[in-house]
Formats: structure tokens, C-alpha cells, sequence
């Protein structure tokens, strides 16, 4: 009962009601004493009528006039003059007078609290008003100890008819928590255990349909995470299959790339001129496929293959790169600069790094290309105590607001139509594997800027 929401509601119920009981029990207490000393004060006033109407009763009435009354001495004033009408001997000296003519709240709820705590009996004189202006003032002497025990038992009778409510209240309470609160809240849990067994089933998703807003924004908020989530999976279902078709093609197509290269090294032997000059280039292009098939095998085992650091001059990696790009280039008013250090080497893995800054200008090629304007690509490179830094700049249109948010996310980063936004996810991870970083420095309506930065230290390798 402890660990429920209606049972913990049911229990701080009832002590809240309790707590406001006994906000109100003070003052009803007070009232009640306040009452009780209004009746002894009528009461003597009645017994004195009999001696305003005889002037003369014996002994025995007397007394049997002030037991009834509840008091010891009754004085009335009436014409200013102050007379004793009854009398019988008092135990004790008077120990208080309390005035209940011009009485406070505050002062009845101290009087009444130091009355219901005071366990000792008194004798104490109370003044009052005379019912129907029957004179100026009446005054009573009389004991506190009957006073005392019926505001106990009033104050009994009240805190027992206060557990009652309180009870009550808070059971009414439970059943309405359980009804409004607890029941939509294990449906919810419900559809999230039901959702949990299956996820990718779209008939396990949550309904809405809480009539209380609170809940009803809980099983919305619930409903559009389900969504995604259902999607995500199934996303992450496609690419798994498409990573199993993949890595059977780019198996296939590298022994057949393999066989391919082995023509290619008789080409080189040709005389033709022409033929002697491009077979190099035939033949590096042939040996990346290659490689690019055997790196793809890899990454579909889902992580790329460490790099293998060494030496090498920057310029002649990107003049290969810019080769490649102006061969796809045509006719087009494209133009390509360069401005790499002359032997400036870079320790980095060339075969990785080849695909990095081939994907940054090939994008940058493609983007101009689309727009149908003129442009140009510089690939430019630098260096200090810390690292190596290599730019890819081009005047193209700039990136899309779509392609910004998603640019490292593969199959969401594209930019061009039917492309795959593999590019740049892959360089990045390349570019981590050298423990370098690949950002985007700027891109608009002037261009995009593209920068790796490669740490000339210890390679953390991630």
C-alpha cells in the first residue's frame, strides 16, 4: 500500500484532513468553553430570580438553587449598587476572574488551552452580562474541575467525528485517484510492456485517449517516441540487409577488379604514347577500386580498418585527386587550384586520406556542376608545431539548411539528388581514425569550406 500512488494519496489524505481538524479544534474548544461559562451565568441569574421574588428562603433552597446553577456565589448589580444574592461557603481561595463581557478571540483560545491543560481544580469568578439587560453585571464564583472534564469530552467526541471524515474523505479520495489517476497510468505501462515485447509490431503503439491533460501529453509524448523509435528500427533493419548485399557485391566485384588489374599491367607495356601516359592512372585507379571493395568488407563488420601511417608527399596525393576530378569534369567551366607546400609530408594512411579529400572534391565538383554555374575548387594545405591542416574551398551554392543538420549521418546527409550521404559520414570516421577532426569552416551563397586538421603528435586512433 506503501509503494502505490492511490495508497500513499489515501494516507497523506488523512492526514491532512486530521491536521485541519485540529486547526479547528482549537477554536471550537474555545467556543465551547466560552458557551459553557454563557449557561453558568444564565443559570445563576434564574436562581436569583427566586430571591428577588422572596426576600426571604431558607438555607436548603439556597443551596439547592446554587447546586443546580453549578456555582458557589451569585452577585448581581442592578442600579449601580452591587449585591450578593446567593451564597455558600467557597473550598478554596479564588484563583482567576475572567470577563466574557469584552472577551477576544485570542484571549477565550488561551483561556480555553490553559483550562484544558491545567489538571489541577480551581476556584475561579466569571463575569458577565445579564440575559435580557436584567441589570448591569452578574458574577459567579466556581470550580474548574466539571469545566474541564466536558471540553475533554467534547474534544473527544470531536477528534473521533474528525477520524471519521478524515477516513471517509480519504477513501472517497482513493477511489476516485484509482479511477482518474492509477488506471490511465497502467494502461500506459501496459502499452510500454506490450511495445517493449515487440517493437517493430506498429499495432503494439500507444492510443491516446487520457481525458486528463496531463496524461493525455504523457501518452502523445509516448506515441510520437514509439514512432521514431519503430522507425529507427526498421531503418536500422534496411541497412543491416543493405550492409549483407553490399559486402556479397563488393566481394564479387574486387575479384573482378583483381582480375581487371592484372590486364592492366600489360597495358603498360604499349608504345602508344597516349596509352603509356594515362596506363598509370588506369592502373591507380584500379588498385584504389580494389582497395575501396576490400575497405567496404570491412566496414561492413561495422568499423573501418586502422590506418597505416607513413610518410608521404601531400602534393601528389592531391594532384591524383584533382587528375581524377578533371577527367569527370568535361567540358564544363570548372576550375581547379592547387596550393600545397612543395615537400611538404604528411604522416597519415595515403590510401585513406586519398578518399577523404576525393569525396570533399567531388562533392564540391557535383554541387557546381548542379547549379549550372561556373565555379572553382582549391585544395589548399599548412602547417604548425601541432598539426597539419588541408582546406577544400569551392564557390559552389553552399549547403542546404537539411544537409547541415545531418551532415555525418550516412543516408541523410546527401546533397545532391540520388545521392547517399555516405561521403562525408566515411570521411569523418577516416579522419577520427587519424585522431584528427573534419569540420565544416563555412558554407553560403560565397561557397563551402571543408577543413582537416591532422595531428602531427601520437595518433589516437578511435
Amino acid at each position: 500500500m506503501l509503494n502505490t500512488l492511490s495508497g500513499r494519496f489515501l494516507i497523506l489524505t488523512v492526514i491532512f484532513v486530521m491536521l485541519a481538524e485540529v486547526l479547528i479544534f482549537v477554536p471550537s474548544i474555545a467556543r465551547y468553553r466560552e458557551d459553557y461559562l454563557l449557561l453558568r451565568l444564565e443559570r445563576a441569574q434564574i436562581a436569583s430570580l427566586a430571591l428577588l421574588a422572596d426576600d426571604m428562603i431558607d438555607v436548603e433552597l439556597e443551596q439547592e438553587l446554587l447546586k443546580n446553577a453549578g456555582v458557589f456565589n451569585v452577585v448581581l448589580r442592578r442600579d449601580e449598587m452591587r449585591q450578593l444574592i446567593l451564597s455558600s461557603p467557597i473550598p478554596e481561595p479564588i484563583s482567576a476572574t475572567y470577563d466574557m463581557r469584552n472577551a477576544t478571540a485570542s484571549v477565550l483560545i488561551k483561556d480555553a488551552m490553559m483550562q484544558l491543560f491545567e489538571t489541577k481544580n480551581r476556584v475561579v469568578r466569571v463575569i458577565g452580562a445579564p440575559v435580557q439587560d436584567a441589570g448591569l453585571l452578574i458574577e459567579v464564583t466556581m470550580d474548574t474541575e466539571e469545566l474541564r472534564m466536558s471540553m475533554i469530552d467534547y474534544g473527544v467526541r470531536i477528534l473521533a467525528l474528525s477520524a471519521v471524515i478524515s477516513v471517509v474523505t480519504a477513501f472517497l479520495l482513493f477511489l476516485a485517484v484509482r479511477a482518474i489517476l492509477v488506471r490511465p497510468i497502467k494502461g500506459v505501462v501496459g502499452y510500454m510492456q506490450t511495445y517493449a515485447a515487440a517493437p517493430e509490431d506498429a499495432r503494439s503503439l500507444i492510443k491516446p485517449q487520457a481525458g486528463v491533460t496531463e496524461l493525455r501529453e504523457a501518452e502523445e509524448a509516448l506515441l510520437a517516441l514509439q514512432t521514431e523509435l519503430t522507425a529507427s528500427l526498421k531503418q536500422r533493419e534496411r541497412l543491416a540487409q543493405l550492409g549483407g548485399a553490399v559486402a556479397k557485391v563488393s566481394h564479387d566485384l574486387r575479384n573482378i577488379l583483381t582480375s581487371a588489374q592484372l590486364f592492366t599491367d600489360r597495358i603498360e607495356s604499349s608504345e602508344d604514347p597516349l596509352v603509356r601516359r594515362l596506363a598509370p592512372k588506369l592502373v591507380n585507379s584500379i588498385t584504389r577500386a580494389v582497395h575501396l571493395c576490400e575497405s567496404t568488407l570491412a566496414f561492413g563488420k561495422a568499423e573501418e580498418p586502422a590506418p597505416t601511417l607513413t610518410r608521404f608527399a601531400l602534393s601528389e596525393m592531391v594532384a591524383d585527386v584533382i587528375a581524377s576530378e578533371r577527367l569527370a569534369v568535361g567540358d564544363f567551366d570548372l576550375s581547379f587550384g592547387e596550393d600545397i607546400p612543395a615537400g611538404m609530408m604528411v604522416r597519415a594512411d595515403p590510401e585513406q586520406m586519398y578518399r577523404v579529400v576525393s569525396n570533399l572534391v567531388r562533392n564540391a565538383r557535383q554541387a557546381i556542376v548542379a547549379s549550372g554555374q561556373s565555379g572553382e575548387i582549391a585544395v589548399s594545405a599548412s602547417e604548425n608545431d601541432d598539426s597539419w591542416l588541408i582546406t577544400v574551398k569551392d564557390t559552389g551554392p553552399g549547403l542546404p539548411p537539411k544537409a547541415q543538420e545531418h551532415l555525418y549521418q550516412p543516408f541523410q546527409g546527401g546533397i545532391r539528388k540520388g545521392g547517399s550521404g555516405l561521403g562525408l559520414a566515411i570521411s569523418q570516421e577516416l579522419v577520427r581514425g587519424h585522431g584528427g577532426m573534419l569540420t565544416l569552416s563555412e558554407t553560403g551563397a560565397a561557397g563551402t569550406t571543408f577543413e582537416i586538421c591532422l595531428p602531427k603528435g601520437e595518433v589516437a586512433v578511435i
